[in-house]
């Protein structure tokens, strides 16, 4: 593999340095740097270089990115979206394959070297969005590494056959088992953690678990699955996705929450929308719970809103947490950053000699404007080479 010098940049803290990247990896950081024979050279020009940026909870599978616009008039209930989505999505030809790889390389274009994408399994469609992802995971090995959860958004128990259907998933090489509101959709919580924590044991995969339940409902799931944590020793293997009900309890409820949480090693992925109560970012930071950020859907039947651009996701975090100075926007950037990767469990990750070389270019003067102004992305490197130019693939 050819090294690359990126002469002239500056790094997240301000330093102004040169970096040399060999077999993939970041070999130096430093100030005048010389290049081995034969290797790429590029000018930073100043630029602030950013680490590669993560997207930690998103559904690829099901993004109608790049297809015509789709009039939404779903109902306001996750049920009703639930059933929308299993409807709309024969009669709008959805291709989880074509539609996957679109919303992928918009997201490595834009900066993204990392993904955590749930794919939906359920009797109707049995595999094919599984092994979709499984497809789109192998294709951009090199470039892009995509974490594949198989994620039973119809219902686990309530769908008979579904289990059997998320079993063969793991089987057929899903990297993380995926759970969904056991009281609210399953309406059994002791019985769909029970499944779900079981199939996590029996294949050694981590679990990530939707959690959009409310109040005192959400908080008794998420005291149920600190349980299960602890008692299984899963410590640092398990995630709960939205965690609604860490915003809707009174405070002294939510920092009893956060400390069990940080106990059981359980990381949050929040999406930070603006219609729900959401975990709040410092306050689980103080608490030692690490929480990252997601797009969550893409422009689908959910919703209209959301793009592969994990700065401008790391803006709204910012937004919804009421971050305005810029040590704290600086939080937001680590929330798809640094504490996505450790959430995720993306190993290799930052802006450090031995680390893989994934790297982002923007014209900023600081991470704080880069997040608030999403500046085009002059250079995009992954796998240790130039992979995009100027929010384009090349």
């Amino acid at each position: 593999m050819k090294a690359l010098l990126l002469r002239d940049i500056r790094l997240p803290d301000g330093t102004g340095c040169d970096v040399l990247v060999e077999d993939g990896r970041f070999a130096a950081f430093g100030r005048n740097l010389t290049a081995p024979s034969g290797a790429a050279n590029e000018d930073g020009a100043g630029g602030l270089l950013l680490p590669g940026l993560i997207e930690g909870h998103t559904h690829l599978d099901k993004s109608l990115w790049d297809m015509p616009w789709y009039r939404n008039e779903c109902g306001p209930l996750l049920g009703d979206r639930i059933a929308n989505e299993r409807r709309q999505r024969g009669l709008l030809g959805l291709d989880p394959a074509r539609q996957a790889r679109a919303v992928a390389d918009r997201f490595l274009a834009l900066g993204t070297t990392r993904i955590r994408s749930f794919a939906d399994v359920d009797t109707e469609i049995g595999l094919k969005h599984v092994h979709a992802l499984l497809e789109l995971r192998e294709a951009q090995a090199g470039v892009q590494e995509i974490q594949v959860v198989a994620f039973p958004q119809s219902g686990l128990l309530v769908r008979p056959g579904t289990l059997e259907l998320l079993t063969a998933a793991m089987a057929d090489g899903a990297d993380i088992v995926g759970g969904l509101d056991p009281s609210g959709i399953d309406r059994d919580p002791k019985g769909h953690l029970d499944a779900v924590f079981a199939l996590s044991g029996k294949t050694g995969k981590p679990l990530d678990i939707h959690l959009h339940e409310p109040g005192e409902l959400g908080a008794f799931a998420l005291e149920l699955t600190v349980e299960r944590t602890l008692a299984l020793g899963m410590q640092k293997r398990v995630v709960i996705s939205h965690a609604f009900c860490l915003g809707d309890v009174a405070p002294a409820r939510q920092s009893g929450l956060l400390a069990l949480l940080a106990e059981a090693g359980i990381a949050l992925a929040t999406t930070a929308p603006p219609s729900r109560n959401v975990p709040p970012v410092a306050a689980c930071r103080a608490a030692g719970v690490t929480i990252f950020g997601g797009n969550d859907g893409i422009r689908d039947t959910w919703t209209p809103y959301g793009a592969p651009d994990m700065l401008q996701r790391a803006m709204l975090i910012g937004l919804k947490n009421d971050f305005r100075r810029d040590d704290q926007i600086d939080v937001a950037l680590d929330c798809v950053t640094g504490a996505a990767a450790l959430g995720c469990g993306f190993s290799g990750h930052g802006l450090a000699v031995g680390m893989l070389a994934e790297a982002v270019l923007v014209d900023a003067q600081s991470v704080a404007e880069a997040v608030v102004a999403q500046p085009s992305r002059r250079l995009v490197i992954s796998g240790g080479r130039v992979v995009a130019r100027d929010n384009a693939l090349v």
